[in-house]
């Protein structure tokens, strides 16, 4: 019976294009109108190495990559060992393999059962006989991916040419020659295939996207105009896509010779009047810390996009994990608030962004943006329609404010009227020390204690205001969920399908995270009878984070907490759920 849902994972070393086959697969399925999650992997090496891209293409809504890979291309299996426990065959999944890579595999290192099918391709041949080259192995794989599994044959032939486009002709014909044999290879393949088939009804094309990619286009939507960075795995798309396109805006964009000066810049493009942002990762978001405090003293909008990968130190830097959220919170020398949003999928990547800057513009607070790899780097399909989203505009002091100007002014929601160089009669002294109402240093205690209070005074009304919360399953639920970013995914999915069972699990995801919903949170907990809290962090950094200022269910708590480096995936949520449901049983809610 053909499927509505099929995963294909194609694993080689660098220059081997699996990243590239992945990409067409994606944009093929996309313009047909079907849903695609498309997620990468590399090892840790500047240039070469091993890569792998995973593609899931379904007819339906998805949340979440697969857990298990329907069909796998391997180019090289010593390159396969290096993914061993992240990549995960169906126990039917088709293995397709270099027919000269003669190296004995393991099923149970795969996942494969016996009634998986084993088929042996000579890619690299087929390739130098149709194209010239054995580069084109990736194009020849395309062809009989589209022939044996129903992916939609002539978007991925537009997609080879939109591909080679800028290439002289005869390179276009050459893959084009590729495609072709592959196609042709398939069907002299003597297996029966039809139960792997997609199949689909085609539908409107849906928009392709990264997360870094969705960040940069809500920057320019928040109106952004100037951008300070310093390329870090995996955050430099950021910087990749906005040198390109914030110029045709009116922008501008400064790579800097470390991440301390790129923060640096971009408060003195803030205080200057001008929207800015970085993009960063983990180690940069470190040294970034002088800086954040800086933000705070000064009360100078400011956003910082963090993409959190396996740490410390240099760490994982191509996988994800959940483990910067201490040092975004309280990572400060002092007491220097800050603001902390965490998108959960790749169209949250661009409501995040804008939201980040209405946040730092109205409250003038620094905001850090808590991505990670998964998100980040991952290919998602949305809809146009949806990349639109409330701006607000810095506002200009009005002419009662600029007499006797105060730029640090005592208000009841601690926000005070701001101006920027060329305002006449908004001129005003900051810099890092503390200051009284006019901007001018002091060390007095008394002056100091209400300065600080005045500007954690900010913090109530942005929680009140900007709730950014996700829930899904019934209101009185047995088991409930708390997760937070790319854990929604799976998250989500566990819990619809929980709730197709007719099991009662609900799930709460937060995207302000810094500070938090503690009233909708403690209002989710009241219908609740067992309480499971899901993040990738060895050291339980959200647990013991909701510990400083929540009274969890003693009793009634159950903690899932590891590693990153793998992505989450729903099976292990929904063996979590199988785990904690039967304790609900005859017990009373929690609250």
């Amino acid at each position: 019976m053909p499927r509505s849902d099929l995963t294909f994972a194609m694993v080689g070393s660098g220059g081997d294009g699996v990243v590239t086959m992945g990409d067409m697969v994606a944009q093929a399925a996309a313009r047909e109108g079907l849903y695609v999650i498309k997620v990468e992997a590399y090892g840790p090496q500047i240039r070469g190495g091993e890569s792998s891209t995973t593609v899931r293409v379904s007819s339906e809504d998805i949340f979440a990559q697969a857990d298990q890979v329907d069909v796998l291309v391997v180019f090289n299996w010593k390159d396969f060992a290096r993914f061993k426990g992240e990549i995960t065959t169906a126990p039917d999944a088709i293995i397709l393999s270099e027919a000269r890579d003669d190296t004995e595999v393991d099923p149970a290192d795969l996942g494969a059962g016996p009634e998986a099918t084993w088929i042996k391709v000579p890619f690299i041949e087929l390739a130098k006989e149709s194209a010239g080259t054995t580069l084109a192995k990736n194009i020849v794989t395309l062809g009989l991916l589209s022939e044996l599994f129903g992916l939609p044959q002539d978007a991925m032939r537009r997609a080879i040419e939109k591909k080679f486009a800028k290439k002289k002709a005869e390179v276009l014909e050459a893959n084009i020659k590729g495609f072709t044999a592959g196609i042709e290879h398939a069907r002299s393949i003597d297996q029966d295939l039809s139960p792997w088939q997609l199949s689909y009804t085609p539908g409107e094309p849906k928009l392709l996207m990264s997360g870094n990619e969705a960040a940069a286009v809500g920057a320019i939507h928040a109106g952004c105009r100037f951008f300070a960075g310093y390329p870090i795995t995996p955050s430099s798309e950021v910087l990749h896509f906005l040198s390109q396109w914030m110029p045709k805006v009116g922008g501008y964009v400064v790579q800097t010779e470390d991440e301390l000066a790129a923060f640096g810049a971009v408060l003195g493009g803030s205080f200057a009047g001008v929207k800015s942002m970085t993009a960063t990762s983990g180690p940069g978001l470190a040294l970034m810390t002088e800086m954040l405090g800086l933000a705070s003293m000064a009360e100078l909008p400011a956003v910082i996009w963090d993409v959190q990968r396996g740490g410390p130190s240099t760490g994982l830097p191509t996988k994800s994990e959940q483990s910067d959220l201490w040092q975004a919170v309280f990572g400060s020398h002092g007491d220097a608030p800050r603001v902390v949003l965490a998108p959960a999928d790749v169209e949250d990547c661009f409501h995040t962004m804008v939201d980040a800057f209405n946040i730092a513009e109205e409250y003038q607070i620094p905001v850090v943006v808590l991505s990670d790899q998964n998100i980040a780097q991952r290919r998602e399909t949305l809809s146009m329609l949806t990349l639109d989203h409330e701006v607000k505009e810095r506002l200009r002091p009005s002419d009662d404010e600029l007499v006797d100007y105060k730029r640090y002014k005592d208000t009841p929601d601690g926000v005070s009227p701001m101006t920027w160089p060329g305002i006449k009669g908004g001129e005003y002294q900051t810099n890092g020390l503390e200051h009284d109402e006019y901007g001018h240093p002091t060390s007095m205690h008394i002056v100091h204690e209400r300065m600080n209070a005045k500007r954690y005074r900010k913090l109530r009304p942005i929680r009140d205001r900007y709730h950014f919360i996700r829930r899904y399953g019934p209101e009185d639920a047995d088991v409930g969920i708390l997760c937070w970013g790319s854990s929604k995914g799976p998250v989500k999915e566990a819990v619809m399908n929980a709730n197709a069972r007719g099991e009662k699990v609900a799930a709460f995801v937060p995207q302000v995270l810094y500070p938090f919903p503690k009233h909708e949170f403690e209002s989710f907990l009241k219908e609740i009878k067992e309480f499971i809290i899901v993040e990738l962090s060895f050291s339980a950094q959200f647990y013991k984070y909701l510990r400083t200022f929540l009274e969890l269910p003693e009793g009634h708590t159950h903690l899932f907490k590891r590693s990153g480096g793998k992505n989450l995936t729903v099976t292990e949520v929904e063996e979590l759920i199988a785990k904690v449901l039967p304790l609900a049983t005859d017990r009373e809610v929690l609250v």
